[in-house]
């Protein structure tokens, strides 16, 4: 409960809660089901009355093709939407003790600032720029303010002086040996990383939270066979089970996505078990289980918003690791070479590295910088969203 000569929220308690058993959705659930109800049925129509090379929105003139992975990106921006910006809007207070204490760490802000650019430019950019095409007569073009040999491209685009060929704002960071743009094609990686960061966590929290508090509130020998089954899965080796499916069903982005997903959940499910025994032993859990609340009413009003902190913390934590998996997968040609990935664009460069090093560093820069920046604002979110933590390191 929060007290009044404090801005900060211990535990939630929401009044409101319902008593009388009934499955009651919030204004927010309410709201992510009618936005969510339309793009299910563009999902059907696309998948039903379109071809897998017709354009999703050719019915209204638009040159868009939305594949799967796009409708489960597009869902999760929803549940984003709904559960994460919507109630720090609705409490403005509380936002507004989280902002103070986050931006204390300016490591933080700025690389809040820069996952902002690489969301911005990952939803906005494959809009606004057509793909990457290849075009074997500009290959090999510098970046801007570099120059190489002349004999290095096949056809020099900037200016040529001494022998040497520079490089034009046309193509600011270059292009790779099929001549395709690298500065658009990091901007469609921006596109692939968001995807990945958000649906894991999707998939990791939908999952471990199920799991943790279904755990925490069976019990007995039934918690006990359930975190057996958490061990397992944390010890399992995931990059042999990736291998494993991808001899049998082939490559590709979404498969990486929920191998790795499906792999990542077990600590989210222990600390959510964690959390929900703890909260159990509350004063006013038990009040509310003696005013009637059901035990789905009591997860939902008390032990995931008390957890959600810590577990956007988590989850902020793990966005790097998968990020880093899908580049090292790339790197070792076992990745989809379709998807226009920094992993992809490293992997392609590699060959090229000692007279065109720019394919490899222009997206390995960018892909080390949001990796950092993904660490940087787990730790500030860390101690901004749990203070207690922060004062056990201190």
């Amino acid at each position: 409960m929060a007290t009044e000569d404090s801005e900060r929220f211990d535990q939630v308690d929401w009044n409101d809660l319902s008593r009388s058993g009934r499955f009651d959705l919030s204004t927010n659930s309410i709201g992510m089901l009618l936005t969510t109800l339309p793009l299910a049925l563009l999902g059907v129509y696309d998948w039903r009355f379109t071809g897998q090379r017709t354009p999703t929105f050719e019915f209204i003139g638009l040159e868009r093709n939305l594949e799967s992975l796009d409708f489960f990106f597009i869902f999760t921006l929803f549940l984003a939407f709904w559960y994460l910006v919507l109630p720090l809007y609705q409490n403005p207070r509380m936002t507004r003790y989280y902002w103070k204490e986050f931006k204390r760490n300016r490591p933080a802000v700025v690389s809040l600032g820069w996952l902002s650019i690489v969301f911005v430019g990952g939803l906005v950019g494959p809009l606004v720029m057509n793909a990457p095409q290849q075009d074997l007569f500009i290959a090999y073009q510098p970046p801007v303010f570099t120059s190489v040999v002349d004999t290095t491209p096949a056809t020099c685009v900037g200016e040529v002086m001494n022998g040497r060929c520079y490089g034009t704002w046309q193509h600011p960071l270059g292009t790779t040996q099929g001549g395709k743009d690298v500065f658009t094609m990091i901007v469609y990686g921006m596109t692939i990383s968001m995807q990945i960061a958000f649906i894991t966590t999707t998939i990791v929290a939908t999952i471990g939270i199920s799991f943790g508090t279904l755990s925490a509130y069976a019990g007995g020998w039934v918690d006990e066979i359930m975190m057996r089954f958490v061990d397992i899965i944390l010890s399992f080796p995931t990059f042999l089970m990736f291998l494993l499916i991808l001899y049998i069903y082939g490559a590709g982005l979404g498969m990486f996505i929920v191998v790795f997903s499906l792999f990542a959940w077990g600590g989210t499910a222990r600390y959510i078990r964690s959390k929900s025994l703890s909260i159990s032993e509350e004063e006013f859990i038990k009040a509310s289980r003696i005013s009637g609340a059901s035990t789905y009413q009591v997860i939902r009003g008390h032990v995931v918003p008390n957890a959600a902190s810590s577990i956007i913390t988590q989850l902020t934590l793990l966005i790097p690791g998968f990020l880093l998996a899908e580049a090292q997968l790339a790197f070792l040609g076992i990745g989809d070479s379709t998807v226009p990935s920094w992993g992809q664009l490293i992997s392609a460069g590699r060959s090229d590295l000692s007279f065109a090093p720019w394919i490899v560093l222009a997206p390995g820069i960018v892909l080390f910088l949001t990796i950092l920046a993904f660490n940087f604002l787990g730790d500030a979110l860390l101690d901004a969203l749990n203070p207690e933590a922060e004062a056990e390191n201190e």
